[in-house]
């Protein structure tokens, strides 16, 4: 998964317009977006497919907006499984910048969560380095 980007925006008609308009005009294409806003402000959870361009954007465009790693982990679907993981990170030093469900099956929740720092995280919850994938296809 690409990089995440966690924008500040306005919360205002037609902001939300105007970054994907500034993305499309360089060639980005959102490939992932999840947003949220709250009073005068909104944030938007962004993934593309091209980050170098997408932070060159943001800037260009006067966003203000952090970056992270993702991870996707898998926890039981229950009441207080998302904050045992949290409580889990911040015990850890890990700071979280974003998640989102992107799955569920059979009592477990697949989560895409966006952190400060991806190898304390792994380390954290015990979620192996992915070494390589290599395609079996002829």
């Amino acid at each position: 998964m690409a990089q995440p980007f966690v924008v500040q925006l306005p919360n205002r008609p037609g902001e939300l317009a105007h970054l994907a308009k500034g993305l499309c005009a360089r060639g980005v294409n959102i490939s992932n977006i999840q947003g949220s806003s709250a009073g005068d402000l909104a944030c938007a959870l962004i993934h593309t497919d091209d980050d170098v361009a997408t932070a060159e954007v943001l800037r260009s465009m006067g966003y203000q907006f952090v970056t992270g790693s993702t991870l996707i982990v898998e926890i039981e679907d229950t009441p207080c499984a998302l904050g045992d993981l949290t409580a889990q990170l911040e015990f850890g030093g890990v700071i979280l910048k974003g998640c989102c469900i992107i799955g569920r099956r059979e009592g477990c929740a697949e989560w895409s969560i966006s952190v400060d720092n991806e190898p304390l995280a792994r380390q954290i919850l015990g979620i192996p380095e992915v070494i390589s994938l290599v395609s079996t296809r002829r």
